[in-house]
Formats: C-alpha cells, sequence, structure tokens
C-alpha cells in the first residue's frame, strides 16, 4: 500500500476529532460529517464536546467538510460513526450502514478501511464487509483491506488521551495489520496491542463498556448508603 497515506474520518464527533487532529499532525486528512452544523461550528475552531481550545481546531491542518466527494482521494478511511441502541435495546445500525456505503462508494484497490464504531462481535465482517464489496465491487483481502480498532475516548478526561492510551488493533488479514498497526503507530505513544482477529477486538470493546458500567452501578449503590450513613463517599474513594 503507498505509504503517503491520506485518511478520511468518517464521523467527527468525541471520537473522530481526537483522531482528526492527531492523524492531521502526520498526514493528510479530510474529515467528514453529515452534520452541516457541527462542520460549520468545527471550520470556526469550536469544538460543541468543548474537548478542544479554538486554537488547538484551527491551527491544525484537518480539511473539515459535509461533502462526501471530498473523500475521493483517500487511501485509508475510519469509521467513527456512533452505534446507539433503540427502545428495544437492540443495536440501530443506520449510521454504521450509511457509512459503509459511502466507504463503498469511494475506496479503491489497496485501500484500507478501519473501524473504531462500538459494535457487537461480528458486525464488521458480517454487515459492514459485504456492504463494502457490494457497493464498490472489490473483495475483502484481495483488492481492499479492513480492520478494526476500538475506540478508547474518555470524554473529559484530561489525563488520559488519545495518545496515551494502549490502542487495540485488529485486521482480517496479517498484511492488513501490518497497515493498521504503522497508521496507528504514527500518533499512538503507549502500546498497540494486536488481537487475533476482528472479532476478539469487538469482544473486548464490549466487555470494557461492560466493566464500565458495572463499576459505576456498584459506586452509585455504595454512595446511596453511605449518604444514609453520613459518609462521604469520595473520601471513602480516596481511602
Amino acid at each position: 500500500m503507498n505509504k503517503k497515506y491520506v485518511i478520511g474520518i468518517i464521523g467527527v464527533g468525541y471520537v473522530g476529532l481526537p483522531l482528526a487532529l492527531s492523524f492531521a499532525k502526520k498526514v493528510k486528512v479530510i474529515a467528514y460529517d453529515e452534520n452541516n452544523e457541527k462542520i460549520n461550528y468545527l471550520t470556526k475552531g469550536l469544538d460543541k464536546n468543548k474537548i478542544f481550545s479554538k486554537n488547538e481546531v484551527l491551527s491544525s491542518k484537518v480539511y473539515f467538510t459535509n461533502k462526501s466527494q471530498h473523500l475521493k482521494d483517500c487511501n485509508v478511511y475510519i469509521v467513527c460513526v456512533p452505534t446507539p441502541v433503540n427502545k428495544n435495546n437492540l443495536p440501530n445500525l443506520v449510521y454504521l450502514k450509511k457509512a459503509s456505503k459511502l466507504v463503498g462508494r469511494y475506496i479503491n484497490k489497496k485501500d484500507l478501511v478501519v473501524y473504531e464504531s462500538t459494535v457487537y462481535p461480528g458486525c464488521t465482517e458480517e454487515f459492514c464487509i459485504p456492504l463494502i464489496e457490494k457497493r464498490s465491487n472489490l473483495s475483502l483481502n484481495k483488492d481492499f483491506y479492513c480492520g478494526y480498532s476500538p475506540e478508547r475516548i474518555n470524554p473529559g478526561d484530561k489525563k488520559n488521551k488519545l495518545t496515551n492510551i494502549i490502542k487495540i488493533v485488529s485486521a482480517t488479514s496479517k498484511k492488513g495489520l501490518v497497515i493498521v498497526y504503522n497508521i496507528y503507530k504514527k500518533i499512538i505513544k503507549a502500546d498497540l496491542h494486536k488481537a487475533k482477529n476482528i472479532k476478539i477486538a469487538e469482544a473486548a470493546k464490549i466487555l470494557e463498556n461492560i466493566q464500565r458500567s458495572v463499576n459505576i452501578s456498584l459506586i452509585n449503590e455504595a454512595s446511596l448508603i453511605f449518604r444514609k450513613l453520613k459518609i462521604n463517599t469520595h473520601d471513602v474513594l480516596e481511602a
């Protein structure tokens, strides 16, 4: 694959924006989002999530756009769209579907697509990749590569940022994994963990979210008890 990367970030929210700003220090980055208001804010240097300052956004070399045709010259596509659940707690894959079809429209031979969105194990290979193949008439591993690297952004955490948190990388082939590893190595100062396959990486992200949810729930329940006992929860945690 051509080592002169042009990275297209699809979805410029709390996951996509840090990636775009970090990669832009090393390579050309085109950050696409269909939300016109969000792109208008970012072109003025305004991060609605208030993670980055106006100067950090404006001084970057990221090209923010709401026009998908600007992605046609990219050779790496990183999908960072939201994956909410519906009222029945089933995954809503509408954003993922649109993003995959979008990649399929512009992807060329030897290009790479990486998914960062949180998904159930098997989703990338069973749902996303077939959409790309159908739209592009290209074949996975033969014509293009695919990887999965789950986001590990912790909004509001000023200490543990994208570049100093261990990043999981995975791919559908050994050659693809080498490319994914080399790309993320450009911005990640911490270690990169190579998962044996994409399903393992997807499952690791799910388990990580479960652990976080359990920990938050546990502390919330303990806090209710401490309050009745007139004990400060923060003092307990500090101890």
